[in-house]
């Protein structure tokens, strides 16, 4: 925009050069509407006031505007209150000017006489500028005096005829192939063209030109193979540049970094080639290639348009041309004038949009053409009622396609589709001829491939076609409409073969309209920017635009928002057990996901990340003129690895170094002989077990070197094998991405290295918090900048009952996210189109002192708010309004700027655009803030499961499982063990007593000398043996509790609880139980009355006929009963003579876990174990249930919200050795599995019997057994054991 053009351009204009739609009377007519004149009746008004009226000025010559101002009426109640703007070269083919990327509408008057003034965004370049109001006071009519602000502008043109060409030689002196710059504007109806070619010798060359209405700019450096793909680089912008009105273009070439921009986009890359500039001719041809024969030459038309103001290097290349000068040679006909084609559009605004037009009925001869562009698939494009009968025809699009119907009353209808894919947003040719009974049907002047037919009824035109649309007002007989309106623009309309003059139809003196916009076509490319993030596919609709984010990772309306946890540890806190995760450390951020391994333990998560080159590497005959160097590549890109390690609280990973003869460090001369370079590519000579910048090894912090003269063990240089190895834990130096090693070469000398994976432990961010002690205390952050998307997560605690989380101002916008009440949460916003809200109202009080989650996102489709799991709320965006969030203000939370509604309580882990606010360290230096926050287990205690107890720490929880029969991060993982013929344990309680009492243990409480009147007992089994004993329990008082499988495989529970008595004997035989299968029991005895669990489902209820007092309990015993002098019944005597064989798990009695006990504890507790039982995940479910509850998700799988907490089993990535890690174990699986489906086999007849006699060899029935529960079990205790 040229400084101070500012000139007032109206008033000096004559009368001629004002024109408009219609005029009230002589004294409102159009020359009178300059600003501030009082001339005739003060301004102009039209005949009558409607949306179809217009105020226009012809300024004579192409002129650049910067400003426009408008008043109302002079003294009277006649003004406008918004207006569009629109411009033009030659008063037809009009151009609609948007402030914003879709803001149309100028602010107006709110009286007569003062002026509003608009100084414009970016400056139009034009001849014609037409007013059109929009809305005006409701109690006068339409009245305007305006003004034009601007100066003038100077502009070459020339006018290429679609067989014509420019060529400009320069001078190799006057420029340099280091710098280009190439501007210039360019318009055409065409769609393919060439703009700009160059090259030179070795089959350098540039090329711009117009594919499918876009420009692609092409670019060869330095490669001899022309025009082969991969030697070019292809990029493409702009968009819809076919539509006759000025696009500017500019390169700019300096070195190997381009900058293309077309009109307001720019694209910065860097070319490809071996130079560092193009090798090129001193010759560039504009409009086309001047040598037709040359081979390889693009398959592309010479441009048919006009050039504006053409620059090469500050040089003006078509006034040149005007002046005939010696550089310019001009091949075919160009003019320096540029000529319009009289084409008029129209644009279907909305659905109520239609245009009618008279046709001659009657006639056997029907022909209808024209051509249409839009970006809907569906639409009515004609409609007309054929004579004299109830018939019609329809010609609409479907799916994309052209679809002509016919249709009679008491007739099949007929139909014929041509075409494809019409709904791309380009200018499509249409034309319907039916002659009789022939029908003919042309899309794109395809003659070849279009549709003939003949239809079985004598067709006759009727006497109206209707465009577009039917009116309100119409019958379906009239006008038929079944695909909805069409929105888009046509133009050449010809009816009987004569073209349709719309200038007519607007002047209301040829056929009726509704809601159109004639001599303009307001087609808009809303996938221009693309604002789908993360790699989202754009497609549009004439009114919105959609984002497919399907294979991205992302979701949302623009593909903003992860599906992955940020972190492994996020992951366990929503309950996940160790496995493969992707994880995307920075959210919504541009960092994409990856994969790792969630090491979940009891007391911290482990993220795990490999690299491609684990093993133990030997290494020989490397000096310093030709070391050995190895790069390590990991499974993320060094910024995916960046943010995973900022996450963690500690990272570490293991460098060993053995070595005969290859020493490390030499100190004598300063410098080392091997060395190791971290993330920051920075060398580093300090090992494992060392700090930086000392070149030591652990053993030189230590001081327990081989040789205490050195710092390594390695430095001694002995000639036998000696190691250094210890963990690298200095954060900003990890990870190791390079080792070079170069002491290998003398006699004897060798080493061998080996280095493990990346470990992080810990989630800074996820736990980061501050307590908020006074409503007036806040914490102030910079500004928030989320002009196009936002998003701000966090969670919060709180007993107050509303409260500001988190407030960021602007000028007019604004973002603030509250609690309302105890049960709202409320988002509010504003970008420019007026205060919005999203509440979500919690059916149970938010203000109970636990965390909740909150989430809120703003993109330009949508703003959505959700609160924990909750349903989300969304609020959609209007479709054409301010876009951008501009906030100026500091970012406060836990308050406002005005120190109102302040927040009591602790805000947690808040996430601005996947980046996280360091809440305690700002929380350090602001008086009545806090850092960190108390209290996780009244919101995280839920995970801890079977009878696992809830202990704070300070980032966090973890799970007690000591008084569970379960053990993992949950208390969730099974114990399970297989027991083999004659194995036993036997856990004694009178010891158990003796050992607990003097600790504080709830086992102290578990007097074995108090009569028991309750017991809970859960455990779960599955074998093919019976009879077999599952658990028994005696006193000191020959009492007993006896839990067995009878020999029909049908559950016994015995009690004796009165010595006097036979015991109680409870059956459960629905089925038989010894069937291989997995079966938990959970027993629930209270005095007299017991309860039986068997599968979560079949629930029994039994009472006891003797004693309720179980007094004086001796031992617990699991597997066969060793124990002399037991008085047990027969049949609990014949289930334990080989006592159990098969998988027990996770044994419960009361707070006693005597497996577990046994497994892990076997020294310190009271546990005596006889006989053969090996630890096992036989416990886990079988391959069904766990498929079932277990998913396998890669990235492919997620175009939408999902259930993202699952591991990830079977997750691809491209890291070479993950990959083939995956097909060794899949090959082992199969394997295994091959193997035991032919012992399964063998085996058959094994499994049909119930009963298996004591002589028979145990060994086969317990492989047998671990074949099946194998089968069922492999993949997934695969997922478990390996990992690669």
């Amino acid at each position: 925009m040229a400084d101070n053009c500012d000139d007032q351009l109206v008033s000096a204009l004559p009368q001629s050069s004002f024109s408009s739609s219609s005029e009230l009377s002589s004294s409102h007519s159009p020359g009178f509407a300059r600003l501030n004149r009082r001339d005739g009746a003060g301004g102009w008004t039209p005949f009558v006031s409607n949306k179809y009226q217009w105020l226009q000025i012809d300024l004579g010559e192409r002129t650049e505007i910067t400003a426009v101002a408008t008043q109302g009426g002079y003294g009277s109640s006649d003004w406008v209150t918004s207006y569009f703007l629109m411009f033009s070269d030659s008063g037809r083919n009009w151009k609609q000017y948007s402030q914003e990327e879709s803001i149309w509408a100028f602010s107006g008057n709110t009286n007569a006489d003062s002026v509003v003034y608009f100084k414009l965004q970016h400056s139009i370049k034009a001849r014609f500028l037409r007013f059109v109001p929009l809305d005006w006071n409701t109690n006068g009519r339409i009245g305007m005096r305006i003004e034009v602000y601007g100066c003038a502008y100077r502009s070459d043109v020339a006018d290429f005829d679609g067989e014509s060409l420019l060529l400009y030689r320069f001078n190799p002196k006057s420029t340099t192939a280091l710098k280009d710059v190439i501007s210039l504007k360019f318009k055409t109806i065409q769609r393919d063209g060439i703009l700009l070619h160059r090259e030179g010798q070795n089959g350098d060359h540039i090329t711009l030109a117009l594919v499918n209405g876009k420009l692609s700019l092409l670019i060869n450096i330095g490669d001899a193979k022309m025009y082969s793909a991969d030697a070019q680089i292809n990029i493409t912008l702009g968009s819809l540049l076919d539509d006759q009105h000025w696009h500017s273009v500019l390169i700019e070439h300096f070195n190997n970094q381009v900058n293309f921009t077309v009109d307001k986009h720019t694209h910065h890359f860097h070319a490809k080639g071996e130079f560092n500039y193009l090798d090129l001719d001193y010759e560039l041809s504009f409009g086309g290639i001047p040598v037709p024969g040359k081979p390889g030459i693009l398959p592309w038309k010479t441009f048919q348009g006009c050039f504006e103001n053409l620059y090469y290097n500050g040089v003006n290349v078509i006034d040149l041309a005007k002046r005939h000068k010696p550089q310019i040679n001009i091949m075919g006909n160009i003019s320096f004038s540029c000529a319009e084609p009289p084409i008029i559009p129209v644009t279907f605004l909305n659905s109520n949009s239609y245009l009618a037009l008279p046709g001659l009925s009657g006639q056997d001869d029907i022909s209808v053409s024209f051509h249409f562009r839009t970006w809907n698939n569906e639409g009515l494009l004609l409609s007309s009622k054929l004579f004299p009968n109830a018939g019609g025809l329809l010609l609409y699009l479907s799916d994309g396609k052209v679809k002509l119907s016919f249709y009679m009353p008491g007739k099949a209808q007929s139909d014929i589709t041509a075409g494809a894919g019409l709904h791309n947003g380009q200018w499509h040719s249409v034309s319907l001829s039916v002659k009789r009974s022939r029908v003919n049907l042309v899309v794109d002047n395809d003659v070849a491939s279009s549709p003939h037919a003949s239809v079985p009824i004598q067709i006759l035109s009727g006497d109206t076609y209707y465009f577009g649309g039917c009116p309100a007002n119409a019958s379906s007989l009239e006008c038929k409409n079944p695909s909805g309106g069409f929105l888009g623009c046509m133009k050449l309309i010809s009816i009987d073969n004569k073209a349709v003059d719309l200038i007519s139809v607007q002047q209301n003196s040829v056929g009726n309209f509704s809601d159109l916009q004639i001599d303009l076509c307001g087609i808009t490319d809303r996938c221009l920017p693309n604002y789908c993030e993360h790699g989202g596919e754009c497609s549009q609709s004439w009114n919105s635009f959609y984002c497919n984010c399907a294979n991205t990772g992302y979701m949302g309306a623009t593909c903003h928002n992860s599906i992955y946890e940020q972190s492994c540890e996020a992951y366990k806190h929503r309950g996940n057990t160790s496995g493969f995760y992707y994880i995307d450390s920075d959210g919504s951020g541009p960092l994409g996901p990856f994969l790792v391994y969630c090491n979940m333990t009891e007391d911290t998560t482990w993220t795990i990340i490999q690299h491609n080159n684990t093993e133990l590497t030997r290494v020989k005959s490397a000096n310093r003129e030709n070391p050995h160097t190895v790069f390590f590549k990991y499974a993320a890109n060094l910024e995916q690895l960046q943010a995973t390690i900022n996450h963690a609280e500690h990272c570490e990973q293991e460098l060993a170094y053995h070595c005969k003869k290859s020493r490390l460090s030499n100190k004598r001369e300063g410098i080392p002989f091997s060395w190791w370079i971290g993330k920051i590519n920075e060398t580093q000579t300090y090992w494992g077990g060392s700090v930086p910048d000392v070149q030591k090894c652990a053993c030189g912090i230590q001081g327990n070197c081989i040789d205490s003269q050195h710092d390594c063990n390695c430095d001694a240089d002995r000639n036998e094998w000696t190691n250094d190895t210890g963990l690298l834990s200095y954060k900003d130096h990890l990870p190791v991405t390079e080792l070079v090693i170069t002491d290998t070469h003398r006699p004897n000398s060798e080493a061998e290295y080996k280095l493990g994976p990346l470990l992080c432990r810990g989630d800074r961010e996820f736990w980061n918090a501050a307590s908020f002690n006074t409503e007036a205390s806040y914490l102030h952050f910079p500004t928030f900048h989320g002009e196009l998307s936002a998003d701000v997560s966090l969670f919060f605690k709180t007993t107050a009952s509303s409260g500001v989380f988190l407030e960021n101002l602007g000028i007019k916008d604004f973002i603030r996210i509250e609690l309302l009440s105890p049960t709202e949460v409320t988002f509010s916003f504003d970008v420019g189109n007026g205060p919005n809200e999203i509440t979500v109202q919690s059916p149970s009080p938010l203000n109970d002192n636990q965390w909740h989650y909150v989430k809120a996102e703003r993109n330009i489709k949508e703003a959505s708010l959700q609160v924990d799991q909750l349903p989300q709320r969304i609020h959609r965006a209007p479709l054409d309004g301010h876009i951008h969030l501009q906030l100026n203000s500091q970012l406060f939370v836990g308050g406002t700027a005005s120190r109102q509604k302040g927040f009591l309580g602790c805000i947690r882990s808040l996430q601005l655009n996947g980046g996280a606010l360091d809440l305690e360290e700002r929380a350090k230096i602001t008086p009545g803030v806090k850092p960190g926050c108390p209290g996780h287990c009244s919101s995280y205690g839920r995970l801890c499961h079977n009878g696992g107890k809830c202990k704070e720490k300070y980032s966090g929880f973890s799970c007690d499982c000591t008084l569970s029969a379960y053990a993992g991060p949950f208390c969730k993982k099974e114990i399970s063990a297989y027991f083999r013929a004659g194995s036993s344990i036997m856990y004694n309680f009178q010891e158990s007593y003796t050992l607990a009492k003097n600790s504080s243990s709830h086992a102290a409480s578990f007097h074995p000398d108090m009569p028991l009147t309750r017991e809970v007992i859960t455990f779960t089994f599955r074998t093919t043996w019976v009879p077999s004993l599952l658990l028994y329990i005696n006193s000191f008082y020959k009492e007993y509790l006896s839990i067995i499988l009878a020999k029909n495989g049908s559950l016994q529970i015995r009690y004796k609880l009165d010595s006097h008595q036979d015991p109680d004997i409870f059956s459960i035989n629905f089925k038989s139980m010894a069937d291989g299968q997995l079966h938990r029991v959970k027993i629930n005895r209270e005095e007299e009355i017991l309860f039986v669990e068997v599968n979560q489902n079949e629930r029994m209820k039994f009472r006891l006929s003797s004693d309720i007092q179980f007094n004086a309990i001796k031992q617990l015993v699991l597997g066969k009963i060793l124990v002399e002098n037991s008085i047990v019944d027969p049949d609990t005597l014949k289930a334990s003579f080989q006592g159990f064989i098969g998988c027990l798990s996770s044994v419960q009695f009361n707070h006693i876990a005597p497996l577990k006990a046994a497994l892990y504890d076997s020294n310190s507790a009271p546990v005596t174990v006889k006989g053969h039982f090996t630890e096992s995940k036989c416990g886990s479910l079988t391959s069904v249930d766990s498929t079932s509850s277990e998913t396998t998700h890669s990235l492919a799988d997620h175009s939408g919200p999902i259930d993202e907490g699952k591991p990830l089993a079977n997750a691809i990535t491209n890291d070479s050795a993950i990959i083939g890690g995956v097909i060794a174990v899949v090959i082992f699986i199969l394997l295994c599995i091959t193997a035991i489906a032919i012992r399964i086999y063998k085996k058959k007849s094994i499994y049909k019997k119930k009963e298996v006699k004591v002589s028979e060899n145990e060994d086969c029935v317990e492989t047998a057994l671990k074949s099946e529960l194998s089968v069922q079990n492999t993949v997934h205790e695969n997922q478990k054991e390996y990992f690669f």
